[in-house]
């Protein structure tokens, strides 16, 4: 007679649902509280200090809406929004330009990874040392570009000194040293556009040119409006390349808004007035970004 085995019932083990939420707290609370101390808050006494007459010499008083009535009316501030806007303008249009052109040749002709680490070696040195070697090399009498210049029939040129190419200089300058880093972005937009359009689009007879046209640029949309917003709120903050190079001259030609700011504030002692530019600086970038984002339709793309 043959006995049959029954195996014990298979007892099920409920383990405990892990809870991540303090694994994750872990992680966040010290990019936390370095972004309330080093942001947040400095944002807040800046924001205090616009309503106070506040100066090194003494404890802040009250004083309204004076500072921000001062602001509108100080022609110098004007003068420093419309250098700024001046700045910006050259700046973003050469920077994207060139940048949507070298994503392009990346993506067609090469994708190597040592073009893309030379083309950000500019973006790796800092401000400072490239606003001094810029300096050097644009000196009207001993730099190198002004050396090149009359070989080409170009009479030498003081960059930095000149009223009328002191800005574009500075602008250019900067381009020179962002346009690796903006390259980069949009060619990672790139990737993400399926190669099976362009197939199509040749099939259909489409040229390159149309094709980067009406393939290329509209599926690039909410990129180049992520590019954009970041580089303009850049351009707009430009100060130690002017402080290392023109500290605002001649004149007040190179007097941009930052600059104006730090002079107000570190130079006078007027960090009430300093302040109110900042509020409204800081107003102002937030707009434009608003309707760049809104404008651009940066929240959607034309591949769903």
């Amino acid at each position: 007679m043959s006995t049959v085995t029954v195996d014990p019932p298979s007892v099920r083990v409920r383990r405990r649902p892990k809870n991540d939420l303090k694994v994750a707290l872990a992680f966040i609370t010290p990019a936390a509280v370095g972004f309330i101390v080093f942001f947040i808050y400095p944002l807040i006494k800046g924001v205090y200090f616009s309503f106070t007459d506040y100066s090194l010499a003494g404890s802040p008083n009250l004083v309204g809406f004076k500072n921000y009535v001062t602001m509108v009316h100080d022609p110098v501030f004007w003068t420093a929004l419309l250098v700024t806007l001046e700045y910006v303008a050259i700046n973003i249009i050469s920077q994207t330009i060139v940048a949507l052109i070298l994503a392009v040749l990346m993506q067609r002709l090469t994708r190597s990874l040592l073009i893309r680490g030379v083309l950000l070696l500019p973006y790796l040195i800092s401000n400072v040392v490239v606003a001094i070697v810029w300096w050097w090399m644009c000196d009207r009498l001993l730099g190198i570009v002004n050396q090149i210049l009359p070989h080409l029939g170009i009479a030498p040129q003081a960059f930095f000194g000149s009223s009328a190419l002191s800005i574009p200089t500075i602008a250019l300058v900067n381009t020179w040293r962002y346009v690796g880093y903006t390259a980069l972005l949009i060619f990672a937009g790139l990737q993400t556009i399926p190669p099976d359009l362009y197939e199509a689009a040749a099939i259909d007879g489409a040229t390159e040119v149309q094709s980067f046209f009406r393939i290329t640029m509209p599926l690039l949309r909410p990129v180049l409006a992520l590019v954009l917003v970041v580089s303009i709120t850049g351009s707009f903050q430009v100060f130690d390349t002017v402080a290392v190079t023109t500290k605002g001259a001649p004149g007040n030609a190179t007097r941009v808004i930052y600059y104006y700011i730090y002079d107000l504030a570190f130079n006078r002692s007027h960090f009430g007035q300093a302040s109110a530019m900042t509020v409204a600086l800081f107003v102002l970038l937030g707009t434009i970004a608003y309707f760049q984002m809104k404008l651009m339709r940066a929240d959607q793309s034309d591949l769903n």
